[in-house]
């Protein structure tokens, strides 16, 4: 939809800035009135991974004046295949602080604000107020309806995208759209899914390349947004496979029923990060990665079951487990390969699957049924650190 130029323009462009824009000014949809709203926006990208990281970097690039980074995590070796806005000498630092420096290098004239804290509902809106726009890079349900609502309360436009495997999605909402166009992700998705429903991109993993694709087309709609140019993706859901190389979108429309926001809620609840019956059944019967190792020396009898999918055990596994994937267990399928006469001590890869499998062995009788606290990371960063983590 069209939309009024989000920021006004800021005074002048330097000499400087003139010839650094240069490819931007000589297209007459941007030109030099477009470029300095640009430099006068300020942009909020959440997340400086996957879909944050080349955001972040064409932001800049484009010109946008102000950038902040809500960031705490700090760069992994398995972020380097995607999150390139960080190199091999920044494994262990602060994400924000190396998004920052790469900035730095794209462009000195953007001024870098970091917010190296966790969101949530005691501070989003505080970090909010001062933008113009957000970029929700977030791969969490939790985090997602957190920065839709707070968006909605403030009044705020914010672009929004996801990505899996090879397929990614992206879209722009802003509750407080002119002339009635507004939407925001509710509209999309009044409810989060089950827990455990959506594996995370930990879980299924994720196309490198597919973070830029998707990026790229979240910086574009932020470019249009704020300099009041083209047909933004607001009313409409983008969905980009990138095996059949297909783009397609999809119309959304305003959810009639949908309740009001008028307050910032319990997201972890409200999305059930982890079902209620797997934190009933983890409730004593986890153990930690230490007390298996423990077990195994002391030559207990027991089964050691790996829940997670066969390419996953491909990658690195704990001595003497069993693969028998959750979703086996989950239908019931796997119960006659479970020995009765044993315990059975259950693992993934870092504890939410066993733990909804765990629930579900308790339910079919095998109450005695224990789980790993941390699954195969804990044991090989607590027990065999020569093994691979992913």
């Amino acid at each position: 939809m069209a939309l009024p130029p989000l920021v006004e323009p800021a005074a002048e462009l330097t000499k400087d800035e003139v010839a650094r824009y240069s490819r931007h000014l000589i297209i007459p949809d941007v030109g030099m009135t477009g470029q300095k709203r640009l430099k006068n926006a300020k942009v909020l990208v959440v997340g400086a991974g996957g879909l944050g990281s080349p955001a972040l970097l064409y932001l800049a690039a484009a010109g946008v004046g102000t950038l902040g980074i809500v960031e705490f995590d700090e760069v992994d070796e398995s972020n380097l295949h995607r999150q390139v806005i960080h190199g091999q000498s920044d494994i262990g630092r602060p994400k924000a602080e190396s998004a920052r420096d790469s900035i730095n290098e794209v462009n000195p004239f953007v001024d870098v604000r970091l917010h190296q804290v966790r969101l949530e509902a005691d501070n989003v809106l505080d970090i909010f107020r001062d933008y113009d726009l957000i970029l929700d890079g977030t791969d969490n349900f939790a985090t997602r309806y957190l920065v839709n609502d707070a968006a909605v309360l403030l009044g705020k436009p914010y672009v929004w995208g996801s990505i899996y495997r090879f397929e990614g999605q992206a879209s722009v909402f802003w509750e407080d759209a002119p002339n009635g166009q507004g939407l925001n992700y509710r509209d999309l998705y009044p409810e989060a899914p089950p827990a455990g429903m959506v594996p995370s991109c930990a879980e299924g993993g994720v196309l490198g390349v597919l973070c830029a694709s998707i990026g790229s087309i979240m910086v574009n709609e932020a470019i249009k947004l704020i300099t009041g140019i083209g047909e933004t993706l607001l009313g409409r859901l983008m969905v980009y496979d990138a095996l059949d190389m297909t783009y397609r979108t999809i119309r959304l429309r305003k959810d009639p029923e949908a309740t009001k926001i008028t307050e910032l809620i319990d997201y972890e609840a409200f999305c059930g990060v982890v079902s209620d019956e797997a934190q009933d059944a983890a409730a004593g019967h986890t153990i930690t990665a230490v007390e298996l190792k423990d077990m195994i020396d002391s030559g207990k009898d027991f089964a050691l079951i790996d829940v997670r999918e066969p390419h996953e055990y491909e990658i690195v596994k704990i001595p003497g487990s069993v693969l028998i994937p959750k979703d086996r267990i989950l239908s019931g399928e796997a119960l006659s390969e479970i020995p009765q006469d044993r315990p059975v001590v259950l693992h993934c890869k870092s504890g939410a699957r066993s733990a909804d499998a765990l629930a579900a062995l308790h339910k079919a009788g095998f109450k005695d049924a224990v789980h790993v606290q941390g699954g195969v990371l804990a044991w090989a960063n607590q027990v065999d650190k020569s093994l691979p983590t992913y």
